[in-house]
């Protein structure tokens, strides 16, 4: 008995494995665009399986490649009556009659469809995806909408949504996405990513106007803080973060005291470069937040804003009395190291006293503290040595981190530095030795980073053996890390005039650009910019030029038009540049369509 079993059980296997087989051969007779063999095998494989619908339909398409419509419906003639799926051969059958130029007769089946919809005799799904795959979209939406009057409990919002996009009924759109969110909060973000294709920075923009309405809309009727939440995502794509700022603190009061929204909403500002707009955000987070982490952190964004716009010594030595207040009020301990770490930074960069930011963290590492504490601080240790040019003391620090936290983003970033530092001492040789390691690393940032610098080296190198240029160069480099920028600007200068036409020539044109730049120099950095371009266009460094161009023009210089040219200059020459998918979002963005 247990043998005959497993031998029909074989049989099973057997004539099921044929039947696929049959039908797999047909679907790849079809996408190779071989339709007189696929017509056999999917003939072969309906008289195998005659209920099979997915066969069937595409022994259809297999005929209407051939052309032959009056077979198909003849085939859908003998089809309809006994299918479970009349609805859609109904389409089908209309769609063949559009083929044909039938456009009468074609309504007439489509109407049939939608009508067995309504009379809840077949699936709106199946009828309504197969129109939206014949690209009839004004009857998937009947048939769609038809489903859900005859089946309440039916919900085909994301369908119809998509639908109602593609044709341009925006208000619609909007509507059914908002009721798809409203039903699960799990929506909401993939409703955020389909909103994000037509809404653009331009808060004139018709689709960005809709869809505002639409929440305030809903706000009157509705207090559901969805809608404050995506009125705030609205915002903050159209850079007016003073109405979200409004939007997020109507959802802390309403959320019994959930600041995320108002966090993250000052770290947004804050990488835009609102400082203004941040520096009220932190404000009210320190006034209203309940936890000591929380407001320390608002207190450490808020003195680097000040750093920013400090221009004058009174106004240091107010933010260095802050600084200090704070580690009185909170303690030097590991709860405050980030601190710690910003203090030290402010008086060795800012406030040019790096013996006393060396002194300070020398006595912080002697805190007990775990070892990835410790390490941040003997970084930052090292940085100001580095600034003091002390670099052989530098270096131990930076290998004491590589030695302790192996294997870690900490430790990457501590042996760059130790290249770095090399590199500054004009050591290339051991720094080219450990770049060469980092430009494979696990961190993106590390890895381009040390490629960059790797490439000065070796394209310095080859043709000036005694590195005279390089030299140079890496002085000006470190001139800029001490934050000296006039200094450094007159060494590139010295190079710009005494290497003309070397290989250095396009780098120190892009790094004296870039400290134009940080002192509003901006004619002068778009000359260095235009001249990269113009004479080192194939250059390594050039896609670089372009796209700072292009940003500097969209930015600063307010010019729209020739940043649309650079962008599009960048899109078709440099296809692999970091730069490329950034430059096609920007360029499409001063285009004025829809982002994706």
């Amino acid at each position: 008995m247990k043998k005959r079993f497993i031998f029909v059980m074989v049989l099973v296997f057997v004539f099921a494995f044929a039947k696929a087989q049959t039908e797999q051969r047909a679907r790849n007779y079809f996408d190779q665009g071989q339709f007189e063999k696929a017509l056999i095998s999917y003939q072969k494989a309906l008289k195998k399986q005659p209920t099979n619908n997915t066969v069937l339909l595409g022994l259809i398409k297999t005929y209407q490649q051939l052309e032959d419509y009056a077979a198909v419906e003849t085939l859908i003639g003998k089809q309809i009556d006994n299918s479970r799926y009349k609805g859609q051969l109904h389409v089908e059958l209309g769609y063949n009659y559009q083929l044909q130029g039938q456009d009468s007769l074609a309504k007439v089946a489509y109407n049939t469809s939608i009508q067995l919809v309504q009379d809840r005799m077949t699936s709106a799904y199946r009828v309504g995806k197969t129109l939206q795959d014949h690209n009839l979209l004004e009857e998937a939406v009947r048939a769609y909408e038809a489903g859900m009057v005859a089946n309440p409990n039916s919900n085909f919002n994301r369908q119809l949504a998509r639908i109602y996009g593609e044709l341009g009924q925006l208000d619609k759109m909007f509507e059914s996405y908002l009721n798809l969110a409203n039903e699960n909060q799990a929506y909401v973000a993939s409703a955020q990513r389909n909103f994000a294709m037509f809404i653009t920075e331009d808060p004139t923009n018709e689709a960005n106007i809709i869809f505002r309405k639409t929440l305030l809309k809903r706000l009157q009727t509705e207090q559901n803080i969805i809608y404050n939440e995506l009125l705030s995502w609205l915002f903050i794509q159209q850079r007016q973060y003073k109405k979200a700022f409004v939007q997020e603190k109507a959802i802390f009061k309403r959320t019994d005291g959930n600041i995320t929204g108002v966090v993250d909403l000052a770290g947004i500002t804050i990488e835009a470069n609102a400082l203004d707009e941040a520096k009220d955000i932190l404000e009210y987070i320190k006034e209203v937040a309940v936890d000591d982490e929380t407001k320390l952190d608002a207190e450490q964004q808020l003195l680097k804003i000040e750093i920013k716009k400090a221009t004058t010594t009174s106004e240091h030595e107010e933010i260095r009395d802050r600084y200090e207040a704070l580690l009185d009020q909170y303690g030097v301990n590991s709860y405050t190291v980030p601190i710690q770490i910003d203090y030290a930074h402010f008086l060795a960069f800012e406030m040019k006293t790096p013996g006393e930011g060396a002194t300070f963290l020398k006595q912080s590492v002697k805190k007990d503290m775990n070892r990835f504490d410790e390490a941040r601080l003997k970084m930052e240790l090292a940085d100001i040595l580095v600034l003091q040019e002390k670099f052989n003391q530098a270096l131990i620090y930076y290998s004491q981190i590589q030695n302790k936290i192996k294997n870690s983003v900490i430790s990457q970033e501590a042996r760059f530095k130790v290249a770095r530092t090399s590199y500054y001492k004009t050591d290339f040789e051991w720094a080219e030795t450990q770049l060469d390691v980092l430009k494979s690393s696990a961190t993106q940032l590390i890895a381009n980073d040390a490629l960059e610098l790797l490439l000065v080296i070796r394209d310095n190198s080859l043709e000036d053996t005694l590195q005279t240029a390089l030299k140079k160069y890496a002085r000006a480099d470190l001139l800029g890390y001490q934050n000296k920028p006039e200094f450094a600007i007159k060494k590139y200068d010295e190079i710009l005039e005494q290497h003309k036409g070397e290989s250095i020539e396009d780098e120190a044109l892009l790094a004296q650009a870039a400290l134009y730049e940080a002192k509003s120099a901006f004619a002068k950095a778009e000359k260095n910019y235009i001249t990269i371009i113009e004479f080192y266009k194939d250059g390594v460094i050039a896609d670089d030029a372009y796209y700072r161009l292009a940003k500097l023009y969209e930015g600063p210089l307010q010019q729209p038009e020739k940043a649309k040219n650079n962008y599009e200059r960048l899109i078709f020459d440099f296809a692999d540049s970091i730069y490329y998918v950034e430059a096609q979002k920007r360029f499409r963005a001063l285009r004025g369509d829809a982002i994706n």
